[in-house]
């Protein structure tokens, strides 16, 4: 599996980046699964709901499940968040995992960029930035893409897939 980072400041439009080349992604053929990262606890569950109920009362994991999908829920405490390694261990595998977030980690990576962002590019000081979308300055020596570029953003993620 290919794992690739998408990669940005907050509101920099990673999400719709990504929601966009999925499509794109699988009319190429492709298989693609995403991860999604967050700095803070988040909940996926109701309060009240009897998945919720079961995880509060202790259950070290909880799956719920239809005739449409299934989501496993494991309870991780207050510890270290667990590797991206790891996370992506439990995925079916396909050939191209994007990931959300994760900007620290070797992994590589496309950068996107708002309108408005004058600092400086994670591909000045990162050799894992591949590609940058939503800037054109001249200090990129990375190929460069405009938002709405899906179909060339696209073509370039699979050439690497092929890889």
């Amino acid at each position: 599996m290919e794992i690739l980072g998408i990669v940005g400041r907050q509101n920099s439009g990673k999400t719709t980046l990504i929601t966009q080349l999925i499509p794109a992604l699988k009319a190429l053929g492709l298989r693609v699964s995403t991860v999604k990262h967050s700095h803070h606890g988040f909940e996926i569950d109701t309060p009240g709901k009897d998945t919720f109920r079961h995880r509060e009362s202790g259950a070290e994991e909880v799956m719920f499940a239809s005739n449409q999908r299934w989501v496993l829920m494991r309870e991780i405490g207050e510890g270290a968040e667990p590797p991206l390694e790891n996370l992506i261990a439990h995925m079916t595998p396909v050939e191209l995992v994007l990931v959300e977030g994760f900007k620290t980690l070797p992994l590589p990576k496309i950068e996107v960029r708002a309108p408005e962002n004058t600092e400086p590019t994670l591909q000045s000081g990162g050799e894992y930035v591949v590609a940058v979308v939503g800037d054109q300055s001249p200090e990129i020596s990375v190929p460069t893409f405009g938002r709405d570029d899906i179909d060339p953003i696209s073509a370039f993620i699979a050439a690497r897939v092929a890889l």
